[in-house]
């Protein structure tokens, strides 16, 4: 029998004012006074081109970067050919248990050449000199608009408004700056560069252009070609061109167009900037402003996100973060970082971007590419961090770059998993560059990782699981996984004293463990790459299900997924990091790879694997408690993950608020700690920034298990509030308001025809289908099933 039953999602009632979804929370970092340092200034982006802005009174400086400009080449001896037999051979010495022996041999043998590795690399300074009229500063204000992606700088100067506009298109693919001043023929400044790269700079015709070759011996020899030109529009006064510098004079309003350009993969690319900055300023700026304000906002306002009304709104951005560093509670300021995290990956990935966020995203402080790890791609959790927020943050085609250099870099790593492992398919390890290098690394102690593409892959399937894409899964998700199974495959081989089969010898990045009284890293299917195996071959499955082809492989990855190792729980009660119950060597050590399966995959969960999700718990809280503990950014973000998936509201909000204390700086970037991996100094990274926002969304919205969930981890920190355009598994956008830590009313639109499941905790709702009741019958489990076809509206009202 049906029953007409009213829906209520449970969650702890907390005190907290009734409001109105009308409000409108400011999104914006602002400040009053120029930034004094890179880690105070403004970032803006077309996903191609990034600038940092300091809005400087006098010297305004604009820290410019290019995705492509980078040192380095491809290197065709990147790997150290090792084979089949010989990897037969090592292995015989890791199922005998000589594993000094076998991780001796790996290291000598298992280890990839730099010889022109390289890095991403800063371009350097395009300086505003100005002189302004004699008088008194006053009214000065910097904002970052993350509504319209737009930046500006206001002040006056005896008795002089001034106004600078600052934005980066990605329909004409330029940056943008609009001088304005409140009394005609009141703008004088000159322009210069101050280039961090060698290059030849030529003024003349309203234009200074430039351009230089790569060189950055630090991580090898080679590196791009570059070119840029700097071109003014002026309306009144003059323009002047002197040793390689422009003067504007008495200009009323003055527009500047920047481009740069470098040869990666493009021989036109002095063309193609030439045209860009020509076609920009024929344009005219008001126009290139609306054009890049409609495109930045059809992705920017698909989502909103109101965890409640704060009390320090109207103060700058920099003395918020101050206090919430020292102990206030800040609600709007958590939820503009999630709003930032948006903008932040819509100006670093496009899906034009020529290629993905790099571990710096798009940017660069010259200080990451000093260190040994370089500005790369880090395939152990950075760079995939910086794609988490993509899907469920309604920016599905941000996410495109990733996939183009998957596909790249699968090219190269068919080469790896061919001369290193003697197997089909491709391979990637812990490091990646621009040129292909899917090797292992110097060392085995963090290197030998060639799961690492497995989970660079997952990203494929995840993408479809959101999106419902079938043609995506045809044309490019399916075959990079298939090929990817295929190496696993290969590369697997079965254990002679209990029939599994495993990976290795391999690491669980970047540990390491005790074995006979030494420190060892490599050994035989650690947990980690137990759960990217199982991943891969059950999507590979589910996607021949989906398209209807290749059956018998699919039969073929049933039998092998039945004979995969299950996940273990160690004596200390939490999840084993290695398929034997190891002591770690590192107990501190910042990475938890053995915990993927639990997020940012699905492969752990409190209601249908409830012991293994205890025993993550007990891994989590054995880490955070351990003496001397790791503690950076990307780590913290993972923390707030973990806690969001298991349910655990505070320890997820507690996360949340250790990384904005700790980790955060005055324009909201995320920093790994000086003291940390080497690192000397604070150095910027972008995961953190992408990587917390999607462990806010998790705490608002799941269904990664099978079903939607609302409000599954809502601290009582946020007890109002309303989320509108978050994505959930399936294909569709959910919308929730809630009231004093309960649901009032929840709405999923469908993109695509599907089926979808909603937990439902209490029997107390109503539910309506494109404004009709519906009658329904939930199961054992309180979950619901809903049949909705593209377009349709279901809402959940208490």
């Amino acid at each position: 029998m049906k029953h007409f039953f009213p829906l209520v999602l449970g969650v702890a009632l907390v005190p907290s004012a009734c409001f109105s979804e009308s409000q409108h929370q400011r999104l914006s970092l602002w400040y009053s006074q120029p930034a004094a340092e890179w880690l105070e200034a403004s970032p803006i982006g077309n996903g191609r081109l990034g600038a940092m802005l300091y809005g400087g009174v006098d010297t305004d400086r604009i820290a410019l970067n290019e995705i492509t400009l980078w040192s380095g080449q491809l290197d065709e001896n990147q790997e150290k050919p090792f084979g089949k037999e010989k990897l037969a051979a090592l292995r015989e010495l890791f199922f005998a248990g000589k594993l000094a022996e076998g991780n001796r041999i790996a290291s000598e043998h298992l280890k990839g050449n730099y010889n022109s590795f390289g890095t991403h690399l800063p371009l350097g300074d395009l300086k505003l000199n100005f002189v302004h009229p004699t008088g008194q500063l006053s009214g000065y204000k910097r904002e970052l608009n993350l509504e319209n992606a737009v930046s500006e700088v206001t002040y006056k100067v005896g008795g002089v408004q001034y106004k600078r506009e600052y934005f980066a298109s990605n329909p004409a693919d330029v940056i943008a700056i609009r001088l304005s001043a409140g009394k005609p023929k009141a703008i004088t400044f000159g322009v210069a560069l101050d280039l961090l790269r060698r290059s030849e700079v030529a003024a003349a015709d309203g234009k200074i252009v430039f351009s230089g070759k790569v060189a950055f011996h630090k991580h090898g020899q080679g590196g791009v070609d570059f070119t840029g030109e700097i071109a003014l529009s002026v309306d009144d006064g003059s323009l002047t061109v002197l040793n390689n510098t422009l003067t504007v004079k008495d200009a009323t309003a003055v527009t500047i167009v920047v481009d740069v350009r470098t040869n990666y993969k493009s021989e036109a690319y002095r063309t193609l900037c030439a045209e860009a900055v020509s076609a920009a300023l024929a344009k005219g700026y008001e126009t290139l402003r609306a054009e890049h304000v409609k495109d930045y906002s059809s992705l920017f306002s698909r989502a909103e996100l109101f965890l409640g009304s704060s009390n320090a709104e109207d103060l700058p951005t920099d003395l918020r973060i101050k206090k919430v560093k020292e102990g206030q509670t800040d609600v709007g300021l958590e939820a503009l970082f999630f709003q930032y995290g948006r903008y932040l990956l819509i100006a670093s990935s496009r899906a034009n971007s020529p290629l993905p966020a790099n571990l710096q995203g798009i940017w660069n402080d010259n200080r990451a590419c000093h260190m040994g790890w370089t500005c790369d791609y880090h395939l152990d959790i950075n760079t995939q961090q910086n794609y988490w927020l993509a899907n469920v943050g309604n920016l599905h085609e941000c996410h495109l770059p990733l996939f183009t250099y998957t596909k790249d870099l699968a090219v190269h790593g068919a080469k790896t998993a061919q001369k290193v492992y003697g197997c089909r398919g491709w391979a990637a390890h812990t490091v990646a560059n621009v040129w292909g290098y899917s090797a292992p690394s110097q060392s085995i102690a963090w290197g030998l990782f060639p799961a690492a593409g497995s989970w660079l892959a997952s990203h494929l399937w995840r993408h479809y699981g959101y999106t419902q894409d079938k043609a995506f899964l045809a044309a490019e998700a399916y075959p990079l996984l298939k090929s990817n199974a295929t190496f696993l495959l290969d590369y697997m081989v079965e254990n002679p004293s209990n029939g599994y089969l495993m990976t290795g010898p391999s690491i669980s990045p970047e540990n390491s463990f005790r074995y006979n009284g030494e420190g060892l890293s490599a050994s035989m299917m650690p947990t980690g790459d137990r759960q990217l195996a199982f991943e891969i071959l059950t999507a590979c499955v589910a996607a021949s299900e989906v398209l209807g082809q290749d059956a018998d492989f699919a039969d073929s990855l049933r039998n092998v997924l039945s004979k995969l190792p299950p996940m273990k729980i160690g004596k200390n009660g939490a999840l084993q990091e290695w398929f034997e119950d190891y002591e770690e060597a590192q107990p501190n050590h910042r990475h938890t790879m053995h915990l993927v399966g639990l997020y940012p995959l699905s492969q752990i969960s409190a209601e249908k694997t409830p012991d293994l999700a205890k025993a993550a718990a007990k891994t989590i809280e054995n880490r955070l408690s351990a003496q001397g503990w790791e503690d950076t950014e990307w780590s913290r973000a993972n923390m707030l993950c973990y806690y969001a998936r298991l349910k655990n509201p505070q320890r997820a909000y507690e996360n949340l608020r250790s990384l904005l204390v700790e980790f955060s700086r005055d324009n909201l970037f995320a920093v790994a700690p000086g003291g940390v991996a080497g690192a000397e100094w604070d150095i910027f990274e972008f995961d953190a920034n992408q990587a917390a926002p999607a462990g806010i969304a998790e705490m608002l919205v799941q269904s990664f298990d099978g079903y939607i969930e609302f409000l599954p981890a809502l601290p009582e920190q946020w007890g109002s509030g309303y989320f509108k355009g978050l994505c959930v598994e399936g294909g569709a956008e959910a919308d929730v308001r809630w009231e004093r830590g309960a649901l009032r009313q929840a709405t999923i639109r469908a993109n695509v025809g599907n089926q979808f499941a909603v937990k439902l905790p209490t029997k107390q709702c109503k539910l309506l289908l494109n404004g009709k009741p519906q009658e329904y019958s939930p199961d054992a489990n309180g979950v619901v099933k809903v049949n909705l076809t593209a377009g349709d509206v279901c809402v959940i009202k208490n």
